[in-house]
C-alpha cells in the first residue's frame, strides 16, 4: 500500500521538467544565493564561523607561543575553521529546515534535492574561503609565516576539499537530531573533535593515550594530511591519512544516505 509521501515521490517524479544545462546552472547558483543569504542573515553563525578561528590562532599561534609554532597551528587552524561552517551549516541549519517543514517542500518540489545540498555545500566552502583567507593574512602579517606559493595555493585547496566528510556528518547529524537539540549536539562534537584531533594545539604535546585516540578522529587525519603540504614531517606516511579520510567520507555518506530515506518515508 502507497502511503501519502511514497505518492507524493511518484508525482515529482513523473512531473520533474526535463531541464537544459542552462537552467540547471540558474537553479544550482539560485539555491546557493539563497543558502548564502540565509546564513549572513544568522549573525550567530557568521560571527562564530568568522572570529573564533582568527582570534584563536592569534591567541595560540602568535602571542602565547611567540610565533614558534605559527606555521604549524595556521593549518590546524584553517582545518579547525573550516569544519565549523560544514558542520553547523548542515547539522544546525538542516535540522531546522526539517523541523519547519522547507525541507519536504524541497523533496516534494519539481526540483532536485541535490540542487539544495549543492547550495549548502557552495555556501559552506564560501565562508570556508572567507575563513582560510583571513587566517592566511594574520599568519604572514602577525605569524611572519612565509610558505611557497605553492603552499599556500596546495594548502587551501586540500582544506576545502576536506570539509567534504565534514559536511556529509553534518547532513546525517541534521537529518537525524530534532532542531532544538542539534546546535548543542554539533557544539559537543565540533569543540572535541577540534581539541582531541590536535587542531588546537600540536598533537605531540597531547598525553601519549590522547595522541592514540586522536588517530580514531577525522580531524586528526584532515590536519595531519594538510601539514604534509607545507613539508612537515609525519609520524606516518600521508596516504594513509588520506585513505582515513576517504573512509569517513564513505562512513557518513552511507549514514547520510540513509537517514535521507528514512526521512522521506517517515
Amino acid at each position: 500500500m502507497n502511503t501519502p509521501r511514497m505518492q507524493t515521490s511518484t508525482i515529482k517524479a513523473a512531473t520533474m521538467p526535463w531541464l537544459s544545462w542552462r537552467q540547471t546552472l540558474n537553479l544550482l547558483v539560485m539555491e546557493a544565493k539563497l543558502d548564502l543569504l540565509t546564513l549572513w542573515r544568522t549573525p550567530g553563525f557568521v560571527a562564530p564561523s568568522l572570529i573564533f578561528p582568527v582570534m584563536f590562532y592569534l591567541l595560540f599561534g602568535v602571542f602565547i607561543t611567540k610565533g614558534g609554532q605559527s606555521d604549524y597551528l595556521l593549518v590546524t587552524y584553517c582545518c579547525f575553521g573550516v569544519m565549523g561552517p560544514a558542520l553547523f551549516n548542515f547539522g544546525v541549519n538542516v535540522a531546522t529546515e526539517k523541523s519547519q517543514g522547507w525541507l519536504t517542500m524541497k523533496q516534494i518540489a519539481p526540483a532536485p534535492v541535490s540542487a539544495y545540498l549543492f547550495g549548502k555545500m557552495v555556501s559552506s566552502l564560501l565562508f570556508a574561503l572567507v575563513i582560510v583567507m583571513l587566517l592566511f593574512v594574520c599568519a604572514a602579517l602577525f605569524g611572519n609565516v612565509r610558505l611557497y606559493t605553492s603552499q599556500w595555493l596546495g594548502l587551501a585547496g586540500l582544506v576545502l576539499v576536506g570539509t567534504l566528510p565534514f559536511c556529509l556528518f553534518g547532513l546525517w547529524l541534521g537529518l537525524t537530531l530534532s532542531a532544538k537539540a542539534a546546535p548543542a549536539v554539533v557544539n559537543l562534537i565540533y569543540l572535541p573533535l577540534a581539541f582531541l584531533g590536535g587542531l588546537w594545539l600540536p598533537i605531540h604535546i597531547l598525553p601519549g593515550f590522547m595522541q592514540h585516540f586522536a588517530q580514531l578522529l577525522p580531524s586528526f587525519h584532515f590536519g595531519q594530511l594538510a601539514l604534509s603540504v607545507i613539508g612537515r614531517d609525519l609520524p606516518q606516511p600521508w596516504w594513509q591519512h588520506l585513505l582515513a579520510l576517504l573512509v569517513f567520507t564513505v562512513v557518513f555518506g552511507v549514514l547520510a544516505s540513509r537517514a535521507f530515506r528514512q526521512n522521506r518515508s517517515a
